[in-house]
């Protein structure tokens, strides 16, 4: 390792683990040089299809250079020295650059014919199959070779009324799930040993295990970081669209992974349910403060934070139209009323006025559990002859996006906006004057009690919205949305 000597940190015997977990392994003991070993081996995995196999091969760290054993040949370039003697030393004319030998060449050449005979035969294969399954040959066209979703998949998105009453986001995600994955058989996930809190399970499949290998569904397990990593395995393979659940703090342990889904262009989705304070008596080791703006801060990672249930609907209609991105939806635990003006479509716009007052004087902005608050203080503050324009913001990256035409029709000029989210403060100083959020961890309570400590209240909004139009009433409001596109 670059330290030294892996022994520096680690003796545990990895073969015998392996071999615990009940996987076939093998061993090649002269990685360097026992090409034939490494071949059989290969082989003898392949032959084996009732266990996954390891297969451990011992080598030396740049073997043939002078520095071979040594982490100096880990990190820096070996010199044009040692680099004349490690080419000697495997055969090779040391005076000679970006040479490539004429048999290797040859040998090259000769995958290109074998791939095209490969690729022939396959074909055959696969149109005697379209010949006996057409259905399922249809559908691996369209899901692996092409990339397609169904025609009409967006049919089988559900919305709702506020007459649906008052419902946890994590619940409406079941249902839009479970409709979605109805829809698109080609939609697989899991939970990190907590599906009966993240509300995940696909209902007309079953899970998928060494018996049953046509589930769509997994049990992870306590494992935030494999399961993230299986589900980027799974979209590289392609011809899946893979999901994975935990608490939104426990994204924590997977972010290496789910960075990675993000660098890679897979699509992955993150289902992340009790999202901030709002979980209650689990207190500030479950509450995810600060998560909400680890993940937004995260490239072609696309955070969705629904405000009801049409909007959580409306989250997943939009990541299932962005191919090569992958998204997180931060769901509550607590009941969420459906507003009347939530919309399905408006999500794929990143921002919206869920409530338009007449020439306002006021504009709140906020996401998930805390539109319903922002609504319910902007009712007063109107009845009060202070018109208050409410939007929703269920993903500030899809409204970062938009032109700048529509942003300024969202958020008006001359009239000042106070963000309220019930997780960190940092970030919404671009889209608000004041910000109602956290900087501090939260507390263990009953949800209402700790929303009421906090001052994330309908009251304590209109108290603080009445204070901030007072602030602005004799000077200039900047234009948050006047911003130069260059």
């Amino acid at each position: 390792t670059i330290d030294g000597p892996t022994t520096l940190s680690f003796t545990e015997d990895v073969a015998k683990r392996y071999e615990a977990y009940g996987w076939q392994v093998l061993h090649v003991e002269n990685g360097n040089t026992d090409f034939s070993g490494i071949e059989k081996a290969v082989n003898e995995a392949r032959a084996c299809t009732d266990k996954p196999t390891l297969i451990k091969i011992t080598t030396i760290i740049g073997y043939g250079s002078t520095k071979q054993n040594t982490h100096d040949v880990h990190g820096a370039p070996l010199g044009a020295e040692d680099l004349k003697h490690t080419k000697k030393f495997f055969g090779f004319d040391p005076e000679e650059s970006f040479v490539v030998p004429d048999d290797v060449k040859e040998a090259m050449l000769t995958c290109v014919e074998k791939g095209a005979e490969a690729e022939e035969q396959w074909n055959k294969v696969f149109a005697a199959y379209k010949e006996t399954n057409p259905d399922k040959a249809a559908q691996f066209e369209r899901a692996v070779i092409r990339g397609d979703l169904p025609d009409g998949w967006e049919n089988s998105l559900p919305s709702f009324t506020p007459e649906n009453g008052s419902i946890a986001s994590r619940n409406s995600s079941a249902t839009v799930l479970n409709a979605i994955a109805n829809a698109i058989p080609e939609i697989v996930g899991g939970s990190a040993d907590l599906t009966p809190s993240n509300k995940t399970q696909i209902k007309a499949s079953h899970d998928y295990q060494a018996e049953t290998p046509e589930g769509r569904y997994v049990r992870y397990g306590i494992r935030e970081h494999a399961m993230s990593s299986i589900c980027n395995g799974m979209a590289a393979y392609g011809g899946i669209i893979p999901y994975c659940a935990t608490f939104l703090n426990f994204a924590g342990y997977a972010l290496g992974a789910i960075r990675l889904s993000a660098l890679s262009k897979f699509q992955v989705f993150y289902v992340m349910t009790h999202d901030s304070i709002g979980l209650g008596e689990d207190g500030p080791t479950h509450q995810p403060v600060g998560m909400l703006l680890s993940c937004r801060s995260i490239p072609n990672f696309y955070v969705f934070r629904p405000a009801d249930a049409n909007e959580v609907s409306g989250s997943y209609k939009s990541a299932l139209k962005m191919r090569n991105s992958s998204s997180l939806f931060a769901l509550s635990r607590q009941d969420l009323p459906c507003l009347a003006g939530s919309s399905v479509d408006a999500v794929e716009k990143g921002a919206y006025q869920v409530v338009t007052a007449d020439d306002p004087q006021l504009v709140f902005c906020g996401t998930g559990s805390e539109v319903s608050i922002l609504v319910e203080a902007a009712e007063m503050l109107t009845g009060e002859g202070i018109p208050t324009t409410v939007v929703s913001m269920p993903c500030w990256k899809l409204f970062d996006k938009q032109s700048a035409e529509y942003k300024k029709s969202v958020f008006p000029k001359g009239v000042p906006v106070m963000s309220l989210e019930a997780a960190s403060k940092e970030g919404w100083a671009k889209y608000s004057h004041y910000q109602m959020g956290m900087d501090r961890f939260g507390k263990s309570a009953p949800y209402l009690k700790v929303y009421e400590y906090f001052g994330f209240t309908a009251e304590n909004m209109a108290k603080k919205g009445k204070g901030l139009v007072k602030f602005y009433a004799e000077k200039e409001v900047p234009w948050l949305m006047d911003m130069p596109e260059l």
